[in-house]
């Protein structure tokens, strides 16, 4: 998984992302594993990584130590997160005794350490499945804002009239800060639909529609995902919106076709773009 994640960070680097994202585990190792993609990503690379925090089994002081260890690194950018059960997405959440309980807090603690930290939070366009409603969700996010977050970055959608109908209510409740759409290329169809389930994002008909009777053909499928991407992100700008945050899933190549078809040619990419690596 290492070395398909470094492939990938070299792929997409001549995008200049903004920043790239790499995911945190809660296994000892796997945070180890983490921490040394980073810190290669800050030698090695002219990216600036940010570093995924959750507040699943650790507590407090465990979370607040990681965060001094990646600012003597040289970290300068956390996206701050609860985190999904470790039992898997849609499980129920059970933190730890001592720890943070959730995204807003967990930023209150990281501005705490250092004040210029970016912190980058989480949003949800159809709420959090473990939400009782929407404005619980943008409650939560205003919550998130007052603690100190730079932006939001939003889980993954299809429907662009929910997203933009989101934001309005987001800018309705007082939050100003950035929300950045989150975009998923369908490298899996299947996969993608298992995930959005869990996740309480949906899938309209007409995007299924696009990828009936491409399970074994993969060549078409990644045509049709890099186009319905596109269209995606270029319906996005058109409303307004600049900035965009790719859930890459290491799927380098479909994720580089996608940008390229936007117009992002190497050094010359001036729409801002983020773009989220999995180190597990």
């Amino acid at each position: 998984m290492e070395q398909t994640l470094w492939q990938s960070i070299e792929r997409l680097a001549p995008l200049q992302p903004d920043f790239v994202s790499v995911t945190y585990g809660a296994g000892g190792s796997t945070r180890e594993r983490t921490h040394q993609t980073i810190e290669r990503i800050l030698k090695e690379t002219n990216l600036t990584p940010a570093a995924h925090l959750t507040c699943v089994d650790a507590s407090k002081e465990e979370v607040n130590e990681v965060v001094r260890q990646y600012r003597q690194t040289g970290v300068k950018h956390f996206v701050a997160l609860r985190g999904d059960s470790q039992l898997g997405v849609g499980e129920e959440w059970h933190g730890h005794e001592d720890g943070y309980r959730n995204g807003a807090e967990l930023t209150e603690g990281i501005k705490e350490i250092d004040e210029d930290i970016e912190v980058s939070v989480s949003a949800y366009p159809e709420k959090h499945p473990e939400s009782a409603d929407l404005m619980t969700d943008i409650d939560l996010l205003k919550r998130k804002m007052d603690a100190g977050a730079t932006r939001a970055i939003t889980q993954f959608f299809f429907d662009n009239d929910t997203f933009e109908r989101y934001v309005e209510r987001v800018r309705k409740a007082g939050i100003y800060i950035p929300i950045v759409p989150g975009i998923a290329p369908v490298h899996n169809f299947t996969k993608i639909a298992s995930f959005a389930g869990k996740a309480g994002a949906s899938i309209p008909d007409w995007v299924q529609a696009r990828f009936e009777g491409l399970e074994d053909d993969p060549l078409t499928h990644s045509h049709v995902a890099a186009a319905c991407c596109a269209e995606q992100v270029l319906d996005l700008s058109h409303r307004g919106f600049s900035d965009f945050h790719f859930y890459t899933m290491n799927k380098a190549d479909l994720v580089y076709s996608i940008c390229h078809i936007l117009g992002l040619r190497g050094r010359q990419a001036e729409t801002p773009v983020a773009l989220q690596d999995a180190a597990e």
